[in-house]
């Protein structure tokens, strides 16, 4: 009879029901707040890095920043920014120019005889070297900040480890990748209109 009662009342008893609740709970709600860190300052990242390449663009556009000691230069400026956000950071950079904004929109590869049809410009094709760089341009480009007038596609790409290791409970990579991107033209610009003879004409 007192070992029914013990046992009724160890059934009944609820102390330490929420510490067992806790430590239940805790873990997926640590992952999830670890998850939430790693994604706003991935998010962070993007936007000042964005801020910064468009920055560094209208930098390099213009016509007296257009060597390749001067575009390292506006590159370094970038690079600092996203150090200064994770220092294990690997940046990359990218300049294509075109002639056009219209070229750098479409991003078409020169035109090629596809002979085996695998859709890559192989084995002896011929194609159409459009811009006499003396290679075949998937997107039409051509690489570097470009001469006058022309529109350079300027982008940049951050890889770094993950500031916390959640992804080694969920699956997924390591690794953050963020990129960024903008495109400009070159000065100097096309030349300004030249205004014509005045006209009298009366206010309304």
């Amino acid at each position: 009879m007192r070992r029914l009662s013990f046992l009724r009342r160890f059934r009944d008893d609820q102390r330490g029901a929420t510490l067992v609740e806790f430590a239940m709970v805790a873990p997926v709600m640590g992952l999830v707040l670890l998850g939430g860190f790693d994604v706003g300052h991935t998010l962070y990242l993007r936007a000042v890095l964005q801020g910064a390449l468009q920055k560094a663009a209208r930098d390099s556009t213009l016509e007296n920043n257009n060597s390749t000691d001067q575009l390292a230069t506006i590159d370094k400026k970038v690079s600092t920014q996203a150090l200064a956000l994770n220092k294990n950071a690997k940046i990359t950079f990218t300049r294509r120019f075109y002639r056009t904004f219209t070229d750098a929109a479409a991003a078409r590869a020169e035109t090629w005889t596809d002979n085996d049809g695998d859709g890559i410009c192989n084995n002896g094709e011929p194609y159409e070297d459009a811009n006499q760089n003396g290679v075949w341009d998937a997107d039409g480009g051509n690489a570097g900040q470009g001469g006058a007038r022309d529109t350079t596609l300027y982008s940049v790409k951050v890889s770094f480890p993950r500031l916390f290791p959640v992804y080694h409970f969920i699956g997924g990579s390591d690794q953050t990748v963020v990129s960024a991107s903008t495109v400009l033209r070159n000065q100097p610009y096309a030349d300004q209109s030249s205004y014509k003879a005045p006209v009298v004409r009366n206010c309304p």
